[in-house]
């Protein structure tokens, strides 16, 4: 049985809605509109659920919910906010929308390559349709294979990375509402890219948040960094599982959404004897079955615990894959040298290659920035339940002047890192502009209309960094050039060194798609060594009865002369990132175009190189 959404405003085709919210801390709830005006009385249902029907209604219409007489407030399940978080919710018909997607059926969790974007930055008008004429661009040119949207739901004003969001079930007005997110959907299925959404269940913003006036959605016996914890195990928790599983629905199933990205895990707290998380998760997957989709759920967490991607059946929670942040910190650190905060726990070559061949770096190990053992066993969990990066929106964004790694590291090692991340056993993940090398920040914005909330946010944030005794004035988050400072710059691409590392991305997820041996995802068939003294690293892989790769990897900052020992076969040099296609300068310190094995040979590498060579599978 395919499922429905039963709470909110659910309109039948002869103009009758019939209202639903749970509200056990109102006693008297009113359903009403002021233009034109009308007004009805809901039935207060055991459990603290109200109910009414009203008639002659149509899609558009506003309403809000008058709570015990004295205050007007918005649908906790709007699906659309039109006139902004405080304002009235609006009625739509999700079966209005003419979906041409129909043979579409999702992707499996091992074809993604991710593109992450910010829909209010990625193009100069910040809206779902302005994305659309960018997806021949994301598909044919780069050749990613899902586009990952950070999140939609409305939040206050018109700038904010979504994080803020208080309406769960309303896609963002300013960025195109319900119509324009199913738009964009439905463009990206046509052109065959899946589309993930990034949901936040550890918390709500703190502006139009009116769940606590309805009922118990909030606890204090937890702590977040964002201020109220969700009480999915308190009094009356059933109610508050099943609003944010409905939400997890409504997206995959009214929006056709491939799969919901879930934001910091680590901040929901549940001791029920079945977590919030694996309810959740079995919720999403029996719903792909009933829609006849692949649907997928992946989880932000920084707890390296393996229970979020073990199989419900081996004792798990289930779900498809989580964000590594072990590979970005690990590649990060080596490149910048960077050691504060959880940097602070990485600083090594070694710590790489494990992240590569294992998933997880601290696999119990003592942590020196938590103070305490941290992890769990990931070397047994299959390579596409990990998602790494070299960029995200946090690793950029949360930085005091929201740098990317463009402006931090030299050319060359921009290539070295995207080729390390493609050529992993895990799934790749991008973020928007990386690909070209964008220079323009990502930074922290805000629009919320409340001054003292706009206050507390700026005074947060120089707190945050305080510490650091950053020299430049943190960047006001409310400041409408923060957010124009953020968008990217497309020309970009057809110029220079913009467009030789856009080459590099483009002819390397090329390799990757055509190579059974780098899109498998198989840690039992990768080999990873570090060279000693040398800053070089190799990985091997392989695909049995097909073909197999040698990656060199040089994280030394000028050249260097290494004794490479070559495996057995005929290797060809399919990809250098030194090659003048890609803005490379080698030169005569050109890597060999051929390497024949088993012996050790002579290579000189300029600074972080990086180079694939391919054995075909009867090269012996």
């Amino acid at each position: 049985m395919v499922w429905t959404l039963e709470r909110g405003a659910r309109l039948s085709p002869d103009g009758t809605v019939r209202f639903s919210v749970w509200a056990p801390r109102v006693q008297h709830l009113t359903v009403q509109s002021v233009h034109p005006h009308w007004s009805v009385a809901m039935e207060r249902e055991v459990g603290g659920v109200h109910t009414a029907i009203v008639r002659g209604l149509s899609p558009g219409d506003l309403y809000s919910y008058c709570l015990d007489g004295t205050r007007i407030r918005p649908d906790p399940v709007s699906r659309w906010q039109p006139e902004g978080v405080h304002g009235p919710s609006a009625i739509v018909d999700p079966s209005a929308f003419l979906w041409t997607d129909h043979e579409w059926k999702g992707r499996a969790v091992r074809e993604l390559i991710l593109y992450e974007l910010h829909c209010g930055t990625f193009t100069a008008e910040g809206t779902f349709s302005a994305i659309i004429p960018y997806l021949d661009y994301l598909k044919n040119d780069l050749g990613v294979t899902a586009v990952e949207l950070m999140p939609v739901a409305a939040f206050p004003g018109t700038r904010n990375w979504g994080y803020d969001g208080v309406h769960p079930f309303a896609p963002q007005t300013s960025y195109g509402g319900p119509l324009g997110l199913k738009t964009l959907v439905n463009a990206c299925h046509e052109k065959g890219l899946a589309v993930v959404l990034d949901v936040v269940y550890n918390h709500l913003g703190p502006e139009g948040n009116y769940l606590n006036e309805y009922g118990p959605y909030f606890t204090d016996r937890y702590h977040t960094p964002w201020g109220w914890a969700i009480s999915f195990d308190g009094d009356d928790s059933a109610e508050v599982r099943h609003y944010f599983i409905d939400n997890a629905l409504h997206w995959i199933t009214e929006y056709h959404i491939d799969a919901l990205r879930l934001d910091a895990v680590h901040g929901i707290f549940d001791t029920s004897p079945k977590h919030i998380l694996q309810e959740l998760g079995e919720a999403v997957h029996t719903q792909a079955n009933a829609l006849g989709r692949t649907i997928l759920v992946i989880s932000e967490s920084d707890l390296n615990d393996n229970r979020i991607i073990t199989r419900r059946d081996e004792g798990g929670w289930g779900h498809d894959a989580q964000w590594n942040d072990d590979f970005h910190h690990s590649l990060h650190v080596l490149l910048t040298g960077e050691r504060r905060g959880y940097y602070d726990d990485f600083h090594s070559l070694e710590h790489l290659r494990t992240a590569i061949t294992d998933g997880f770096v601290y696999q119990g190990q003592d942590s020196l920035y938590r103070q305490r053992p941290h992890g769990t066993l990931s070397r047994h969990l299959p390579g596409e339940r990990f998602v790494i990066c070299s960029q995200n929106h946090d690793q950029v964004g949360n930085r005091a002047y929201g740098d990317r790694l463009s402006t931090l590291v030299p050319f060359p090692a921009l290539k070295l890192v995207a080729g390390l991340v493609l050529c992993a056993p895990n799934i790749p993940l991008l973020f928007m502009g990386e690909e070209y090398g964008e220079p323009a920040p990502f930074l922290y914005f805000t629009s919320h209309t409340d001054p003292a909330l706009a206050q507390a946010v700026r005074d947060g944030r120089r707190r945050e960094f305080a510490p650091f005794a950053w020299v430049e004035e943190i960047p006001d988050p409310q400041d409408l050039s923060t957010f124009a400072r953020s968008k990217l710059n497309h020309g970009l691409r057809e110029q220079g060194q913009y467009c030789a590392l856009l080459r590099f991305y483009r002819d390397f997820i090329a390799v990757r798609k055509r190579s059974p041996a780098l899109h498998n995802c198989n840690k039992e068939t990768l080999e990873a060594t570090i060279l000693p003294d040398s800053a070089l690293l190799l990985i091997r892989r392989w695909q049995p009865g097909a073909d197999e790769v040698l990656i060199v990897a040089s994280f030394a900052s000028g050249e260097r002369s290494v004794q490479v020992p070559v495996p057995k076969g005929h290797w060809l040099k399919t990809l250098d990132a030194a090659a003048n296609v890609y803005g490379g300068t080698a030169g005569v310190l050109a890597l060999p175009t051929v390497l024949d094995g088993n012996v050790s040979r002579q290579m000189t590498f300029t600074p972080y190189a990086f180079a694939l060579y391919w054995r075909a599978p009867d090269a012996r």
